[in-house]
């Protein structure tokens, strides 16, 4: 059996408005190598964009790994760390309130992707002395701007 590579990955999402145009961007490392994602918008939320970075992070992945997932988003790390996941998949995918979850389609498919992927997710603070953090936030920031009206 092949080793699973050990990765981490940094994730922020950005909206400017909510809704509103909206970016992302991930930070990949693995073995000494670096790379850096970003996308964008036209109308979003930035739960959406939180949601999507980890998304579009975990979907460059090119095999099962073992992933540190770094998010200063409460509502993405809080889905697994409180395990709000299973909760919402045994309801069929529906709230305490009975309601069905905002962003069904974007948890269903971040759930596949942790499935896939031996995922840890770690919160960390947004906005403060996190290189990497703030490096996400610069490249979900810049996304917007690539936005045409």
């Amino acid at each position: 059996m092949n080793k699973k590579f050990e990765v981490t990955i940094y994730t922020d999402g950005a909206c400017s408005g909510n809704p509103g145009k909206g970016g992302w961007g991930a930070i990949l490392m693995c073995n000494g190598k670096k790379r850096e994602m970003s996308g964008h918008e036209k109308e979003t939320t930035n739960n959406r964009m939180e949601m999507t970075a980890v998304i579009k992070a975990l979907e460059a992945l090119k095999e099962p790994c073992i992933v540190e997932l770094y998010s200063d988003s409460a509502y993405v790390c809080n889905a697994w760390l409180q395990d709000w996941i299973s909760v919402w998949k045994n309801n069929g995918w529906r709230g305490a309130d009975k309601k069905p979850v905002k962003n069904q389609d974007l948890w269903m498919r971040m759930d596949e992707l942790c499935n896939l992927h031996e995922v840890t997710f770690i919160k960390v603070k947004g906005h403060a002395d996190n290189e990497f953090n703030n490096r996400c936030d610069a490249l979900a920031t810049s996304a917007i701007l690539e936005i045409k009206d």
